[in-house]
């Protein structure tokens, strides 16, 4: 089942609210492109945000060009099914940090020391909150 859409459905927002892996590639990129796992969010408002540095090599190119798509599958061991949002993506400059421990938490356990020292480290540099207002929705579920 694969259909196009331009907006994210209730189901879509309950499958990306999970603790998955989505791989993010730009436009302004390599070609052939070589997406990378980003932690994300889907918001109530049905766009996807992420965080980055923001002197990135991703927010560069963005700059250049705004087209983004994240892709996010399930894991092995269940049922296939993945979603693919694709739209031109804004850089925020507010927001950022509040995201990344939001994130953390979801994707990490934080009582680890470690993970807890990790999280600091990022909250102690600069980011960017990275907006994808989605275009194309596609999606299959077998």
């Amino acid at each position: 089942m694969s259909n196009d859409a331009t907006s994210l459905t209730t189901e879509d927002l309950e499958f990306l609210r999970r603790p998955l892996h989505g791989f993010l590639s730009v436009a302004a990129g390599p070609v052939p492109p070589q997406p990378r796992p980003v932690w994300f969010e889907a918001t109530a408002e049905g766009t996807i945000q992420l965080f980055t540095a923001p002197d990135s090599l991703k927010v560069r190119r963005l700059r250049r060009d705004p087209r983004a798509s994240i892709v996010v599958a399930a894991p092995v061991g269940e049922r296939e099914r993945w979603l693919s949002v694709a739209g031109r993506t804004t850089v925020e400059p507010d927001g950022a940090h509040e995201l990344c421990a939001r994130l953390a938490a979801r994707y990490w356990d934080l009582d680890d020391p470690a993970r807890a020292d990790d999280l600091a480290g990022i909250l102690a540099t600069e980011q960017v909150r990275l907006v994808i207002h989605p275009e194309a929705v596609r999606r299959f579920a077998y």
